[in-house]
């Protein structure tokens, strides 16, 4: 009887065990899968290269890597387009993507359209991103989403006759 008793109590104690273990799982699931979908969005924005331009200092030998995406002051001129900056993609509210939804960030990176109707720079490979499937894009989203927001403003963009405040890059079309 005394076996009977210890046996049901270990039962109950191990099922108690269970049942305690399997609801902090289930509270720290969603934070795991939430950690794993901003690590899969940065190792994305990395092999896409978005550093590549949207760094401040990119253009240059010293890129400013301790604000991620924060956008460039040296720009793209695109001959009769004009003066593209690559723009801030930290959550900044005033001068970044804080504002933007998700489906807003997944259509301009995979579709070239920004949310006020203006295309992106000629220079966004968009046409390449555009092949990003559901869940990258939405890792990517959550990537951009989690940075540390920066204010900064990037110059331009300048119509082709409009005065340049700022040093860029001139893009030639072939000869």
């Amino acid at each position: 009887m005394s076996v009977t008793r210890c046996g049901t109590r270990l039962s109950r104690a191990f099922l108690s065990s269970m049942a305690l273990l399997l609801g902090i799982a289930s509270v720290a699931a969603p934070e795991a899968q939430a950690n794993d979908q901003i690590k899969r969005g940065e190792y994305l924005a990395r092999i896409m290269d978005c550093g590549g331009c949207h760094n401040t200092g990119a253009f240059t030998p010293q890129p400013n890597l301790e604000t991620p995406l924060a956008g460039s002051e040296i720009g793209f001129e695109v001959p009769g387009l004009g003066v593209f900056f690559p723009p801030n993609l930290t959550p900044d509210h005033e001068t970044g993507l804080g504002n933007w939804s998700k489906e807003e960030i997944i259509a301009a990176v995979t579709t070239g359209a920004r949310p006020d109707g203006r295309e992106l720079a000629p220079a966004m490979p968009w046409r390449s991103y555009s092949a990003l499937n559901t869940k990258d894009a939405a890792a990517l989203v959550a990537y951009l989403k989690s940075l540390t927001p920066v204010s900064h403003k990037v110059p331009g963009p300048f119509g082709p006759d409009e005065k340049k405040t700022a040093p860029y890059f001139t893009v030639a079309g072939p000869q």
